[in-house]
C-alpha cells in the first residue's frame, strides 16, 4: 500500500492549475507528435505511457529521478511535462502522491488518465 499526501486532485481542477502555470502551459504537441499520435493510435501510445510510468516512475526511488523523462522526442515524454507527472516531486507537488513510495496501480492508471486526457486535448487543439 502507498501513502499519498492528500487526495488526487479533480480533473478540471488539475487543468486550470496547469494552465495557469507558464513553465507547464509552454508545452504542446507539435505536427511531427500530432500524426504521430494519430498514425500510432490511443492503443499504442497509452501502451507507451504505461510502460513509462511504470518504468521510469513507479520504484519508491526511480534511478535518475528529475532527469529520466526527457523533454522531447515522444508525445508521451511532452505530456509528461505539461501535466506534472515527469518524476517524482512533481507528482508530490502537483498530484498529492507521496514521494518515496512505490506507485500502485491505482496511481499508475490514475497518471496514465492524465497523460490520455492532455493527450486528446492537443490533439483536438486547432
Amino acid at each position: 500500500m502507498s501513502i499519498q499526501t492528500g487526495p488526487l486532485p479533480a480533473r478540471a481542477q488539475l487543468f486550470r492549475r496547469l494552465a495557469a502555470s507558464r513553465f507547464r502551459s509552454r508545452f504542446h504537441l507539435g505536427d511531427k507528435e500530432r500524426q504521430y499520435c494519430l498514425d500510432k493510435g490511443a492503443g499504442v501510445v497509452m501502451s507507451h505511457a504505461a510502460d513509462f510510468v511504470r518504468e521510469r516512475l513507479s520504484a519508491a526511488e526511480p534511478a535518475n529521478d528529475g532527469r529520466q523523462t526527457p523533454m522531447r522526442g515522444h508525445p508521451v515524454f511532452i505530456a509528461q511535462h505539461a501535466t506534472a507527472t515527469c518524476c517524482r516531486g512533481c507528482l508530490q507537488k502537483w498530484h498529492n502522491i507521496a514521494q518515496h513510495q512505490p506507485l500502485d496501480e491505482h496511481q499508475q492508471q490514475y497518471i496514465c488518465d492524465v497523460l490520455f486526457s492532455w493527450l486528446q486535448q492537443e490533439i483536438n487543439r486547432p
